[in-house]
């Protein structure tokens, strides 16, 4: 029973072995064939010929005089405000003014009781005429006491005596005149009158209110000129001061509001009047004023509005899109198509940007730069450009895949290429 198990278990192992054989040997001609043919489809694919041209949309650049602008937020200040307030104790007899209303310089604005300071007036006057006539009296009698003298009637010391006496009535009549000059300023201040060209603000008092030192009547705010105040970035100041060397600087101001906007208004030209002798190290910022022409009251103080400075101009400027400058570890460059429809990298400078554009040196301007489908290239690689023949519509598809890379990290279009 032994010797049959024993037989019975070699002879599966036999048949194992015999099959494995065979699978072994019945395949290898199979697999033989289609690496043969692996091989031929990988050599085809080998000699499938060059990557295709990159499909690209171009530009031409532009020359045009390109200002330099500096923006910033800013709020009108008027030149100077002044609040009038009383240099006496009295009471209003009159207001000559309303609120709101234009006064010119000198204008009559608020009468005070004057009744005191008129009498005072009248007193220093009669005062200074009793003086006088003392005067008088005392130098026709030292007149008198001189002729006196000559025929030997009076001594030397009686004409001197007159002389002094007439001197200190001289000194008595200075004083009343001082007097006077005096009491006429205390009754000016009855009249308060405007000190400047403005407008009024409110009015504080009425008729009989009584007034002090400390009491404010209104104020008068200069409208015309006005400044407009506002910060520039430190990194600026050196352009500010070489334009105000070169001459007055140009400054705008609009206002931000949506009625403004909607009505059309323009913005209000001014120029640059002030740059602040220090810079504000804790916001790195330097202020600055431009005073404008108000005339038409279009800036009012406290107002908020937007400045524009232009610092200077660009003469004949290369302006290129934005979107066509590429920055890397190789530095600024765009591409531009070369000889044989070719990429080529041309170093860049950005001279200026404004909007969706870049004033640039380094293109000579009669160039063709590459705008879009930049992702792909190289130099010296091949291009096509979409509006050619064979690059319509599907060619700015494909220009628009390329600018999208996928999730490996490589653009869409190679993959489709290597697909292909």
């Amino acid at each position: 029973m032994k010797k049959k198990s024993i037989a019975i278990v070699a002879g599966i192992v036999v048949l194992a072995g015999a099959g494995i054989w065979y699978m072994n040997h019945a395949g290898a001609p199979g697999d033989s064939a289609g690496a043969s043919a692996g091989g031929a489809g990988g050599k085809a694919g080998g000699k499938g010929g060059p990557q295709p041209p990159t499909v690209v949309n171009v530009v031409a650049p532009q020359r045009q005089d390109v200002p330099v602008v500096l923006t910033a937020n800013g709020t009108v200040t008027p030149i100077s405000t002044v609040d009038l307030h009383p240099q006496t104790t009295s009471t209003i007899r009159k207001v000559h003014i309303k609120e709101g209303q234009f006064v010119k310089q000198g204008e009559l604005m608020f009468s005070l009781d004057d009744r005191g300071d008129r009498a005072n007036v009248n007193k220093a006057q009669a005062q200074i005429a009793r003086d006088a006539a003392t005067l008088a009296d005392l130098e026709r009698q030292y007149k008198r006491s001189q002729d006196l003298f000559a025929q030997k009637f009076i001594a030397q010391s009686a004409v001197d005596t007159l002389r002094s006496q007439v001197d200190a009535a001289r000194a008595l009549v200075g004083a009343g005149n001082a007097t006077l000059q005096a009491e006429n300023v205390n009754a000016s201040y009855t009249a308060i009158r405007a000190p400047m060209s403005g407008r009024v603000g409110a009015i504080n008092v009425f008729p009989g209110s009584l007034v002090q030192l400390a009491t404010s009547l209104t104020t008068i705010t200069q409208l015309n000129p006005i400044n407009v105040s506002f910060n520039l970035p430190e990194t600026a100041l050196g352009d500010l001061l070489a334009a105000q060397k070169n001459g007055a600087v140009t400054v705008e101001a609009s206002s931000p509001s949506s009625s403004t906007a909607a009505a059309g208004a323009k913005p209000v030209s001014g120029k640059l009047s002030f740059i602040d002798n220090t810079v504000d190290p804790l916001a790195g910022s330097i202020k600055v004023k431009a005073q404008f022409d108000n005339s038409g009251t279009s800036l009012w103080p406290g107002q908020y509005v937007n400045t524009r400075v232009t610092v200077q101009t660009i003469k004949d400027a290369v302006v290129i899109p934005q979107s066509a400058i590429i920055i890397n570890t190789r530095g600024t460059f765009v591409y531009v198509v070369g000889e044989d429809q070719a990429a080529k990298s041309v170093p860049v400078t950005r001279l200026h940007s404004f909007g969706l554009n870049a004033a640039v040196s380094g293109l000579n301007g009669d160039e063709k730069v590459i705008t879009e489908g930049k992702q792909n290239l190289r130099p010296g690689g091949k291009v096509r450009l979409a509006d050619a023949p064979g690059g319509g519509a599907k060619g700015k598809r494909e220009g628009k895949s390329e600018a999208k890379p996928d999730s490996a990290g490589h653009d869409e279009a190679v993959k489709t290429a290597a697909a292909k």
